[in-house]
């Protein structure tokens, strides 16, 4: 049998989609408690930031690569790393977010071409990093993540942290759609966080999408397992001629734009919504 809790996430999608609420969350996520600048080290400058950060990769492997040899989460295919490989300085990464799983998908595209000390640095919401429980708070708190925040002060040391780590060449993946749909295929229209962070450091974006099949394979909630194919699009650079505020719509709608190309092409049918 279905999942409920599943069923009625499919049911939110559908009528944010028809509203064009798509930042909106759909999931029933913890409370969002107010990270303060004391409480997050971005830079792993503390000695137990990186003990913590070294624990929780190790255990993320662990726990995402025994998904992968039991079929509960695959990977069919890597297309254009060149597109990847060929940014040699710092960049941020977009993708689509669809399940807790993307960003180890992505991850895993990657770590092979990572040079030695570097890491994939992940922006997340403010209330995966406060108040998230469990196996998956710790790995929100720990596998170098960026969370943002509603407090002033915390927004501008994660603004000082995220140019830093652009600087020494570090790639940084964020979901410009920002709310995580469960197994939408679709791009959604995004917000202009990433690529102000892109023009703001003038670094390009990686803009990466994943698409998926279903699987003969059922879930623990009664659905198809999906399998992914991980796309990375050429990168995208700001324009000298542009002013911040057109570099950053010029980004979005490129990066927009190219998703918009993959999907119709990889499935085969018109991007529309609310049908």
């Amino acid at each position: 049998m279905q999942s409920e809790y599943r069923l009625k996430v499919i049911e939110r999608i559908k009528e944010y989609e028809k509203q064009g609420l798509w930042d909106k969350n759909v999931e029933d996520d913890p409370e969002t408690y107010v990270l303060m600048p004391d409480k997050i080290d971005y830079l792993g400058e503390k000695f137990s930031t990186r003990f913590f950060n070294k624990i929780a990769n190790r255990l993320a492997v662990k726990y995402y690569e025994k998904l992968i040899r039991n079929g509960d989460f695959i990977i069919k295919e890597i297309n254009g790393i060149e597109n990847y490989l060929s940014c040699k300085e710092g960049a941020i990464i977009t993708c689509n977010h669809f399940s807790v799983m993307d960003n180890y998908a992505i991850y895993r595209a990657i770590r092979d071409y990572l040079p030695k000390g570097h890491f994939l640095y992940k922006v997340i919401r403010e209330g995966n990093y406060t108040n998230f429980k469990g196996f998956f708070g710790f790995l929100f708190r720990h596998c170098n993540t960026l969370p943002l925040s509603s407090n002033i002060d915390t927004m501008k040391k994660f603004m000082r942290s995220v140019s830093t780590l652009l600087e020494r060449g570090e790639k940084i993946l964020i979901y410009p759609e920002q709310a995580m749909w469960w197994n939408y295929r679709k791009p959604r229209p995004m917000k202009n966080g990433a690529f102000k962070f892109a023009v703001k450091n003038n670094v390009p974006i990686i803009p990466s999408f994943i698409t998926m099949e279903d699987t003969d394979k059922l879930d623990g909630e009664g659905f198809n397992i999906q399998e992914y194919t991980i796309w990375f699009l050429p990168p995208i650079y700001p324009k000298k001629e542009l002013s911040e505020k057109e570099n950053t719509e010029y980004l979005k709608e490129e990066n927009y734009r190219v998703w918009k190309e993959l999907y119709e092409k990889v499935y085969g049918i018109p991007l529309t919504y609310g049908d």
